[in-house]
């Protein structure tokens, strides 16, 4: 059942080289943020911030190791789960103390609704063809 979940979509290869400059430039981009986070997964927030560590690392590991298995195309769905799940956090805390969706230099979630939108359509679409997870479990027809 799991490895079914995992195969990949056929999709054109000309989408394919599309999913994967996407996957490569924001799993890097992932990677950057959740850096300095899984130095100190589990008080990477400022103290008196309402998420308990336990899932301060999760959000640590879902952005470092979520950008990573983008990169490579590796156990992708997994990695947009966990992505889409942290960014759906972010959005709704931002949006919960009344920033704007976009900002000139203050707090915004344009961002996080950003790094949302792209992890959903990773889950749904999936990495393409140039992925670890293509070579290892093979493709839905």
């Amino acid at each position: 059942m799991f490895k079914r979940f995992l195969r990949v979509t056929d999709v054109p290869f000309s989408a394919s080289i599309g999913l994967l400059a996407l996957r490569v430039v924001i799993g890097a981009a992932f990677m950057f943020h959740g850096w300095g986070k899984i130095q100190h997964p589990f008080s990477w927030m400022p103290a008196g911030a309402p998420v308990p560590g336990f899932l301060q690392a999760l959000a640590a590991l879902s952005e470092f190791g979520g950008g990573l298995a983008w990169i490579l195309g590796l156990l992708t769905p997994l990695a947009s789960l966990g992505l889409a799940v942290t960014m759906a956090v972010a959005t709704a805390m931002h949006v919960s103390q009344g920033d704007p969706f976009v900002s000139m230099g203050g707090h915004s979630y344009e961002a996080a609704a950003v790094y949302l939108g792209i992890s959903l359509a990773l889950l749904l679409v999936g990495p393409g063809r140039l992925s670890a997870d293509a070579a290892i479990f093979g493709t839905k027809r």
